[in-house]
């Protein structure tokens, strides 16, 4: 006699609505377009040392070991003509030099303020839950840094970004840095869903040694084994973002996958190239094309254990295919049946494959997106569309991945992103004052050496 099998779970309303997609991409772009440019860098040596000097005590001990101290060992040993040197040999601040005043700004920028705060504790959750002991059984702890990356605003036309741990372990650091352009402290709800992408992307796959280069040959070899043979090195080479877009979805549901198409299109209308996704991916981009990107995410979204993945995964496809043109990858022009399909292939190879680095454990076995997850998104949604207090609507249980998630499910599902993201500053403050690893501080006012940025160049 036949077992019965339990039959998957229903939907949850709601589920595929991005009816407000559109006022969320102009939103972005507002946040992208602010002229705030973030606190000016201190580029000369006595001011800047002084004021590292303060700030390190202000930092938790953790942090203090981690970050501040080495990046003041390291100026000492510059001196001041080291330091102008260091300053002269990247005059884009692209290089070395970005990499040392970034580093100095998170330092002094922590504590700063509400959004500060909120947007630390969402780097924390993001990265802590992925090392969790609960959902890490088996898979030892990373080489490079266990502890979360420290935040920073700024650089504003770079769009999100974060420098992993092994770009910050040149200046002695053993965390990263992960910076939002500075307007999405007021506007742009949908670029903190891009959190999801830096922390539980880029800075989780440069902490484990080896990593990288084991999911670039699972892609290539998944590509293959499916006949794809001529994507298999397009994705392959661009395996950092193309993981950890994988990532971002696995650790914050559907909403960093509905999140990056709002963040993609508001930084093309932000930049003057039109709402629209790009479809061609350039030969020397680290990124995959927007549109390829999209179908990744929906591709992602549909491996989720949860009952709305199926509805959440055919509305992202929906939105990228509405702005598919013809679709060409390293001057390769390629159908939108073999888009799909790679982006799928790619997907699963990421979340699916057991990896050595990993002790034969997949990525998508540490951390994926559950009904549970959905329930307390849906519960904090209801409070962040409320009027009451809403840090009184935060469980046990509930961490700032679900309260990122349902502000902007809420957002793109018909509410206003204006409105809500003050409460989701708010919601987001009051879990980290009971952060253990931070607790409340004092005011502070202001391998890989390439920082890793959300977005493609604009063609």
């Amino acid at each position: 006699m036949a077992s019965k099998r339990t039959p998957a779970p229903a939907a949850p309303p709601g589920a595929g609505n991005l009816s407000n997609l559109e006022a969320c991409v102009k939103d972005v772009a507002r946040a992208l377009a602010d002229p705030d440019r973030g606190p000016r860098d201190l580029a000369s040596f006595a001011p800047l040392r002084a004021a590292l000097a303060r700030a390190v005590p202000r930092l938790p001990p953790a942090y203090q070991e981690a970050i501040a101290a080495p990046l003041l060992r390291t100026l000492d040993r510059l001196k001041p003509s080291g330091f102008k040197e260091l300053l002269a040999s990247d005059p884009e601040r692209t290089g070395s030099a970005s990499l040392f005043l970034d580093t100095a700004q998170a330092v002094l920028q922590a504590g700063d303020d509400a959004a500060t705060d909120a947007f630390q504790e969402v780097v924390s959750d993001l990265y802590d839950g992925f090392l969790s002991a609960e959902d890490r059984r088996g898979v030892k702890l990373p080489e490079r840094s266990v502890l979360a990356p420290l935040v920073k605003w700024g650089c504003p036309d770079d769009g999100p970004y974060t420098w992993p741990a092994e770009a910050t372990a040149s200046l002695g650091a053993t965390t990263g840095v992960v910076s939002l352009p500075p307007g999405a402290s007021r506007h742009g709800l949908c670029v903190w869903a891009a959190l999801g992408h830096e922390t539980s992307g880029h800075d989780i796959l440069g902490a484990d040694r080896g990593l990288k280069t084991e999911l670039a040959d699972a892609v290539r070899r998944s590509l293959r084994e499916a006949g794809m043979t001529t994507l298999a090195g397009y994705w392959a080479d661009r395996i950092d973002e193309t993981a950890s877009d994988v990532l971002g979805i696995l650790n914050m549901g559907p909403a960093a996958g509905f999140g990056l198409l709002a963040t993609l299109r508001g930084f093309r209308l932000a930049s003057g190239s039109g709402a629209r996704l790009q479809s061609e991916g350039a030969a020397d981009d680290d990124h995959p094309a927007d549109v390829v990107r999209g179908f990744l995410a929906a591709a992602t979204i549909r491996t989720l254990p949860f009952g709305g993945a199926t509805a959440w995964a055919a509305a992202v496809e929906r939105e990228t295919q509405l702005d598919a043109q013809v679709v060409r990858l390293s001057r390769r022009e390629v159908s939108l049946a073999e888009a799909r399909g790679s982006a799928a292939t790619a997907a699963r190879a990421v979340a699916s494959t057991p990896l050595r680095t990993l002790e034969g454990h997949a990525l998508g076995e540490i951390q994926t997106w559950r009904d549970r997850d959905d329930r307390i998104v849906a519960r904090l949604g209801a409070a962040l569309l409320g009027a009451g207090r809403v840090s009184a609507a935060v469980e046990q249980g509930d961490y700032a991945a679900h309260a990122v998630a349902a502000a902007v499910t809420a957002a793109v599902g018909g509410s206003d992103p204006a409105r809500l993201q003050p409460r989701l500053v708010a919601m987001l403050e009051s879990m980290h004052r009971l952060n253990p690893a931070w607790g409340p501080l004092p005011v502070v006012h202001s391998g890989d050496m390439s920082r890793r940025p959300f977005f493609a160049a604009v063609g």
